[in-house]
């Protein structure tokens, strides 16, 4: 999934209408999809991307931006990540995927050919990634 580089205030309530997601959880996935492309975009480029000057350069992979998304939500909030995505509807990855493709299909976000909504699918358990022990761990080892 590629960002949009130039800023433009989005109307969640208007992108979230017809689906059963929070206006909220747009948003966040679309702050998380900068939070992502940043973890993603740390290491060291081969030749072969410097000599890729396309806007997909940062491009992110449906599996990197659900744990992207997952670590997002951890960092934000904590202990109750998983409640709070819950509250905005958001069960399993597959709602990460459901998100990101109505984002594209109003234009706001663009993918590569491969891209697909199955990318989304059970990349990771809810249950498991927030698991109280879990999460214990991913927040004492950003303390």
């Amino acid at each position: 999934m590629s960002q949009i580089t130039i800023p433009i205030p989005f109307n969640w309530p208007h992108i979230a209408s017809g689906t059963r997601y929070s206006p909220a959880a747009f948003a966040f996935v679309q702050e998380g999809l900068g939070f992502t492309t940043d973890i993603f975009s740390d290491r060291t480029p081969t030749q072969f991307e410097l000599n890729e000057l396309d806007e997909l350069d940062h491009h992110v992979t449906g599996q990197q931006l659900c744990i992207g998304l997952r670590d997002f939500a951890i960092s934000r909030f904590g202990l109750l990540a998983q409640v709070v995505l819950q509250h905005w509807g958001i069960n399993r990855t597959e709602d990460f995927g459901a998100i990101v493709f109505r984002m594209v299909e109003l234009e706001l976000l663009r993918t590569c050919p491969q891209d697909s909504e199955s990318d989304f699918r059970s990349v990771f358990q809810f249950d498991e990634a927030f698991h109280a022990c879990e999460l214990a761990e991913c927040i004492g080892a950003n303390q």
